[in-house]
């Protein structure tokens, strides 16, 4: 187990040597133009986690949602994104998820669909 614990410790600080973030990495970098991204629920239950990392980002990072937070089947969620490209991802806890590659560009609104 230490073992295990020792590469998981490694991987992180290797990652934030090389510029990359367990959080996902900040949504607008200063100077970057940006767009919106909104995240639609298409989906019979409600969306308890959204995720948003840069590309070149080796997680998807943590929930974009405030605590107990969700997206009501129907609703929507939008988001504030530099310009560029983007992995994004949702789903159910316990439930189906969805995750898309997309590129942002900038004054743009991109619209992303999780169904189930």
């Amino acid at each position: 187990m230490n073992k295990f614990l020792a590469v998981g410790i490694a991987a992180v600080v290797a990652a934030a040597l090389a510029g990359c973030s367990v959080t996902g990495g900040d949504l607008i970098r200063p100077g970057e133009a940006t767009g919106t991204l909104i995240v639609a629920n298409g989906s019979y239950g409600y969306l308890d986690a959204i995720v948003i990392s840069d590309c070149n980002n080796f997680t998807y990072g943590f929930n974009r949602l405030s605590d107990g937070d969700s997206i009501a089947p129907g609703d929507a969620r939008s988001f504030t994104l530099s310009a560029g490209c983007w992995d994004v991802g949702g789903g159910e806890f316990g439930g189906g998820e969805a995750y898309e590659r997309m590129t942002i560009t900038p004054g743009s609104v991109t619209r992303f669909t999780i169904t189930d």
